[in-house]
């Protein structure tokens, strides 16, 4: 894995060239892990002109959650815990005899950036902007393996809490149940916050759970999912609970369904990321639920749950083979309830059987 490390920030480097800059720091946790392999908390990664450097705070802990650091690199451990890597890194460039230094200032906080700057007067600070974040949307296959790890335990935490009596128990109890299900298969922990929403609850997009007992003949929506080696996945399913489900909940079922599967079928390379959303989304505005949609029908994942593509009406770009993207439509009916189906899946190429589907579980509207 270190030659693939070493590729990735060889690519920035020749970004940052490009734009003027002998060197680089990379301040955003999820951009340092994909730079350097792993880091602990607060760490930062300083692309010099001659070698690079990871600054950490502490030292690592081999905790997988923080993944392992980069053999390649140097690594360079703050003598005081309370010191601040991105200022180490800016004093650390200017005695590499570095001109300019391209930072993340969409990560750096005003203080952050004035403390550099104090340091390092004569450095210049230039906007690396979100050139790692384009690097990350692609994935190679080592990544994708993690994805797909990390959406089998999604897909058995699940799949067990199925199987238990649900009447009775609240919105908080089953989120908890099933974030302890995903650590006992396996991930480093949950890749968001799990969402149970029950009742009029459901159909939400990330509702947080309350206190909120499941009920006969409740919509019940879950979504949740895996961390895994940092790389995290996302379902979310609805469910009836204890009863034959009523015609309007069948009916709302099969419109979301529908409207998932014109998503799923147009992740292909080459399509637009808005195109993917419209094939989506007019089928819920032709049935009458265009008021309340969420922004967007789907978005990246990987080393953050919410990463670039958006899948949008009004986003940009044309989605690439080996992007992983969530397709998530939802209808909620004030009062009601409604539903919400949600997969993590990765565009192919037709050749190699179009998108490959990572969350498995049915998507069968099944009575509990």
């Amino acid at each position: 894995m270190s030659e693939v490390y070493a590729v990735r920030r060889g690519l920035l480097r020749d970004r940052c060239a490009a734009a003027g800059s002998a060197a680089a720091l990379v301040s955003r946790p999820a951009n340092v892990r994909y730079l350097a392999g792993g880091a602990p908390l607060g760490a930062v990664l300083l692309l010099g002109p001659a070698e690079d450097v990871l600054l950490c705070p502490r030292a690592p802990t081999g905790d997988p959650a923080e993944g392992r650091p980069d053999e390649a690199l140097r690594l360079t451990v703050l003598p005081a815990p309370d010191g601040d890597p991105a200022v180490a890194a800016a004093d650390l460039a200017t005695s590499l005899d570095a001109a300019s230094l391209a930072v993340e200032e969409h990560d750096l906080t005003v203080a952050r950036h004035r403390a550099m700057g104090s340091v390092a007067p004569r450095l210049r600070l230039a906007d690396l902007g979100s050139s790692v974040e384009q690097l990350r949307i692609v994935k190679d296959e080592e990544e994708i393996a993690c994805l797909r790890i990390a959406a089998e335990i999604t897909d058995q935490a699940l799949g067990e809490l199925l199987e238990s009596i649900l009447v009775g128990r609240t919105e908080r109890h089953l989120a908890l149940e099933l974030e302890r299900r995903l650590v006992d298969h396996g991930a480093d922990g949950p890749a968001f916050p799990t969402s149970v929403a029950t009742g009029p609850h459901s159909g939400h997009s990330r509702h947080r759970p309350t206190d909120r007992r499941v009920e006969e003949g409740d919509f019940l929506s879950v979504c949740l999912g895996a961390n895994y080696r940092g790389y995290r996945c996302e379902i979310g399913r609805t469910f009836v609970i204890g009863t034959t489900p009523a015609d309007w909940q069948i009916e709302l079922y099969d419109l979301v369904f529908a409207a998932q599967r014109a998503g799923r079928e147009a992740l292909l390379p080459g399509a637009a990321y808005r195109d993917v959303d419209h094939a989506a989304r007019h089928l819920l505005v032709s049935a009458g639920y265009g008021e309340g949609l969420a922004p967007w029908t789907g978005h990246g994942v990987g080393l953050e749950i919410d990463e670039d593509p958006q899948l949008a009406p009004t986003a940009m770009g044309k989605l690439d083979a080996c992007v992983p993207v969530t397709v998530e439509p939802g209808v909620h009916l004030p009062g009601r309830g409604g539903v919400r189906i949600d997969d993590t899946l990765v565009v192919r190429p037709e050749a190699d059987g179009g998108p490959e589907l990572l969350t498995i579980t049915t998507k069968e509207l099944l009575a509990l």
